[in-house]
Formats: C-alpha cells, structure tokens, sequence
C-alpha cells in the first residue's frame, strides 16, 4: 500500500519518470541491493531523462521540418560536392552558439532543404530551438500577423528562436511589403540567434529578386557575412534516384 501511495505522490508531483523508473525497480529483486544513495541518483536520472526526452519532441515538433532528416543520414556517395568533414563540422553546432549562419545554394534536387533540415534537427537534440518554414510561407505569415493583431508577438517569437531556417529563398521577387518583412526578421534576429538558408541562387544574384538596392544590401549583410557557405553541384538526387528505380524496372 505504501508503494502504491508512493507512486501515485510521483505522478501527481509530476515525476512520471522517477515513478516508472522506480515500478521498473521494484519489479527486478535481483537490483534491490543498491545502497539508498543509488538509488535516488537512479531514479533522479531517470525522471532527468524523461523531461529532456518529453522537451526534445515538443522542440522537433514545434519546429516543423519538412523532412525526417538527420546529419547521420546524410549521403555523401552522391556526386555533389559536398565534404564530409565540413557537415561534421556543421554538426557539432558552434556555428549556432557563435550566432554564425548558414548557406545552402545549388540547383534543384541536389539535397539542399534535407542538409537544412538535418542540420536543425541536430540543432534541436543539442537544446537548441529551431523553426524551418519555406521563404514564401514565412512572409505570409508575417503578412497575416500584421493583419490580424499579432506581428509583434510573431516577431518576438521568431527573435527568440535559435536557429530559423529559411528554405528556398529566391524563388519569387519579393515586393515592397515582403522585403521589409524580411529585413525585419533578421534585424530583430542579428548578432543573437542563427539562420540557415538554402536557395538556386548565389548571394551575390539576391539583389535582384530582393528588388531594392538598399535592403538587399542590409539583408545581404545580416545573412552573409558570418555564414558558413556550402555550394552544391552534380545531377539532381531525386532524378539519380527515379533514373535508378526505372533501370530497375526494366531490369525485371
């Protein structure tokens, strides 16, 4: 009865953990022998474990990758120049505590939003927060905020966000409203938090779909200057890989 009452003070203090750790105790006789100091140091690691585990999800979560990608996943068979010693690099995170940026530029198909999206997913296990939206969705939504009451409070929670990752940047000229959206975001996000970008373009060919002189300037000095810049090249992966499946096919 007192172990039952135990386990149900746990739940109710909210320490699901330290109470399924101690049922998974209870239940092993053979364990029962660890002196009273073990055992709260097992049972504080375990309820440790499930709050970075519960906190970990709720960040993949909230940041809404557009793929399932991880750095340990990352092929580099596929002919596109891109060194593995540099991703490892990347992954270790420091670019984000040194609030540095990332660049992804190369033609379609080449994996640009899966090494963005690993790169924050990586991000993410090392406690960093992290929010991924394609560059159209994300001046929409500031756009809407600004409608509806809201863009100071989108504002400040896109401020916050440790690594905001912009993907496909470039593909539409932005007009006069968007532009100063963007530069908004970034200079609220300058010099404190990180970004990644992925985009067709060069940086260098930004000003023109930016569309004015002096914002793409500003925008361009938030965003380039301290990135970490790595171009792709070869054949498109998914038409490699659709090539592949039809050989296949034909083959049988």
């Amino acid at each position: 009865m007192l172990v039952e009452q135990t386990m149900q003070k746990l739940v109710s203090m909210k320490l699901p953990g330290m109470a399924e750790a101690l049922r998974r105790w209870l239940e092993r006789p053979k364990e029962k022998d660890m002196s009273p100091l073990d055992l709260i140091g097992l049972l504080a690691d375990a309820e440790w474990n499930d709050r970075e585990q519960k906190r970990l999800t709720a960040r993949l979560r909230n940041a809404r990758f557009r793929q399932d990608a991880s750095v340990e996943d990352i092929d580099y068979q596929h002919a596109r120049g891109l060194a593995k010693s540099v991703m490892l690099d990347l992954a270790a995170c420091r670019w984000v505590t040194a609030h540095q940026n990332v660049i992804f530029t190369g033609l379609t198909g080449v994996g640009k939003s899966y090494l963005a999206c690993a790169l924050g997913q990586k991000a993410c296990r090392d406690g960093y927060t992290v929010v991924y939206r394609r560059a159209s969705r994300l001046l929409d939504e500031v756009a809407q905020a600004r409608a509806d009451g809201s863009h100071f409070l989108l504002l400040r929670r896109l401020a916050k966000t440790d690594v905001l990752i912009l993907d496909d940047f470039g593909l539409e000229v932005l007009n006069a409203a968007q532009r100063k959206d963007l530069l908004e975001v970034l200079e609220d996000r300058y010099g404190t938090t990180s970004t990644i970008v992925t985009s067709q373009l060069e940086p260098k060919e930004w000003h023109s779909v930016i569309g004015d002189e002096t914002i793409a300037d500003a925008v361009c000095d938030r965003l380039v200057h301290n990135a970490h810049r790595v171009k792709l090249g070869g054949e498109s992966i998914r038409k490699v890989k659709g090539d592949l499946t039809k050989a296949q096919k034909t083959a049988k």
